[in-house]
């Protein structure tokens, strides 16, 4: 029997699954003993098992994507964990705290609910969070607006995510991005990485680099990450992306790398990390860039100020102002120390 069992529920190995898992390697240290519900398959798959966590396959939705029915996920949920008899549920998205609240309590059963999106709930679903046991939001603007919504202030609190710094630290650069996507060595690396999806900015991200490139032809844009939701809007941005990034002073200088699993490699490669999200509750990939000493500009949204409060540790802007990140890029690359 774990004694704790983690709930996710989707096979992707994005920010908030990489928190997790950087904290489960800790706590092993403590000799807790972990197991995981999610689905089968994909990056959290192998993952897991490098990290030596049980995985109990689990669905959340049928064959073609679409999400089950509330009431049979939870129904599932409740015959896993009455098979595991954890210590604590620990649910690692707000979907998913959602899912578990009712389920735990009715077994008696602690559990944590990690709150790691800024997005509208229905007044049920704020119900549902607030059955588990403890609430933590990764930032205090993430807390401040489910509190809004009537989260349980009693039970909520504010865990930051963190980094391992021996792994996300400077280090020279080897010029193996260069290497991979052909071009010369001389040419500076400016990249966004993150989920292609309107919240993430990418649009604008790619407006300011337009308005940079002419300026600076050594400069070239690394979009790394790839498109998750099949939603129309979805599909129609990352078409729009890929069709702009051909054009103008664009043309040969912006590369699509998708998702990657080296970030701790890639980050010390860039000479700036650009990060135009128009929501971001506690970027990871901010703590992990600024962690690699890499020079950040970004949208003052979220929790982002949280992460950086001073002047001088990053660049922030006002969202959809891709003329102010165009502009905080020029400062960069004329600044004597870049």
């Amino acid at each position: 029997m774990p004694d704790v069992v983690a709930l996710l529920e989707y096979p992707t190995l994005n920010g908030g699954e990489r928190s997790l898992l950087s904290s489960i390697r800790v706590l092993k240290e403590t000799g807790l003993t972990f197991a995981a519900i999610a689905p089968k398959g994909g990056p959290l798959g192998e993952a897991l098992l490098q990290h030596e966590i049980d995985h109990v396959p689990f669905s959340f939705h049928d064959e073609q994507g679409s999400r089950l029915a509330l009431k049979n996920i939870r129904h599932d949920l409740q015959r896993a964990l009455a098979s595991l008899k954890p210590s604590l549920l620990h649910a690692n998205s707000l979907s998913a705290s959602r899912i578990a609240g009712p389920v735990a309590k009715c077994l008696s059963l602690k559990s944590l609910g990690h709150l790691r999106d800024i997005l509208r709930v229905s007044r049920q679903a704020i119900e549902d969070l607030n059955c588990n046991t403890r609430l933590l939001a990764v930032s205090c603007a993430t807390l401040r607006y489910h509190r809004a919504a009537g989260l349980a202030t009693d039970t909520s609190t504010v865990v930051y995510n963190g980094v391992d710094t021996s792994e996300f630290q400077p280090a020279k650069r080897t010029g193996f991005l260069h290497q991979e996507i052909g071009i010369p060595p001389a040419c500076r690396l400016i990249g966004t990485i993150g989920q292609i999806s309107l919240r993430k900015g990418l649009d604008v991200a790619l407006d300011a680099f337009s308005q940079f490139a002419s300026e600076q032809p050594d400069a070239h844009l690394l979009m790394i990450g790839q498109r998750l939701s099949n939603k129309a809007e979805s599909v129609e941005l990352e078409q729009q992306l890929r069709q702009r990034a051909t054009t103008g002073p664009m043309r040969g200088r912006v590369h699509f790398l998708r998702w990657r699993n080296d970030i701790c490699r890639i980050l010390p490669e860039l000479s700036i990390l650009l990060h135009a999200a128009r929501q971001e509750p506690l970027g990871r990939v901010l703590l992990e860039a600024g962690s690699c000493g890499v020079p950040i500009v970004a949208t003052d949204v979220g929790g982002t100020g949280e992460i950086f409060p001073n002047a001088a540790e990053a660049m922030l802007v006002p969202p959809d102002d891709s003329k102010a990140l165009a502009s905080c890029l020029r400062r960069i690359y004329t600044d004597p120390q870049f």
